[in-house]
């Protein structure tokens, strides 16, 4: 849900805390991205069933699941936050370790990240993203294709690193094996 639009030559999360708060941005390591105004309804009803349908599974457990926008920070070097050159706003995410949570969201890799992909932001969601999230240690990435009803999941293997990504028709269960439990029933997810 983003293209890449230049507001400064080089921004951080500090910058993000004033921008006007009717716009939608990311950063992605200090290049800010333009998110699209409004996902498509489809886009909603599958994010929705996936939130619904997780967020069931995960009550009472130290694990939370949020959707966008909900920002997340994922943190360079530096201490000050202000500092963060990249802050994602993923569809769906969950943090186990509360530590991570803060009134502005996230600070920190979420454990599980889903993003709902249109056809102007697959480059930017399977390429993207997918390698920034590898790098800050997310450990399972779901990239949702609702038109082509396909979901492509990747994991930190052992040896770190995503491994090849696993394709996977739109029908039956899909267990997210990070969230120990919890299991997301595709063919409910992708009812027309």
């Amino acid at each position: 849900m983003a293209k890449s639009q230049t507001r400064t030559e080089s921004s951080t999360y500090g910058d993000y805390r004033t921008w006007p708060d009717d716009e939608r941005w990311e950063i992605i390591e200090g290049v800010p991205c333009a998110m699209t105004p409004a996902p498509t309804r489809r886009h909603q009803e599958i994010l929705g069933r996936l939130f619904l349908q997780i967020a069931s599974q995960l009550q009472g457990r130290t694990c939370k699941v949020y959707f966008a926008p909900f920002d997340v920070r994922l943190p360079g070097t530096s201490e000050d936050e202000s500092d963060d050159d990249t802050v994602v706003q993923p569809d769906l995410s969950v943090i186990c370790d509360p530590a991570k949570l803060d009134r502005k969201g996230c600070r920190g890799a979420p454990d599980f990240v889903v993003e709902v992909i249109s056809p102007s932001t697959t480059s930017h969601d399977q390429i993207t993203k997918s390698e920034l999230y590898e790098r800050h240690g997310v450990r399972e990435y779901w990239i949702v294709h609702p038109a082509d009803r396909l979901v492509f999941v990747r994991r930190q293997q052992e040896q770190g690193g995503y491994g090849a990504p696993l394709i996977l028709e739109a029908k039956g269960t899909l267990e997210a094996e990070v969230l120990p439990g919890v299991t997301v029933n595709l063919d409910e997810v992708f009812t027309e």
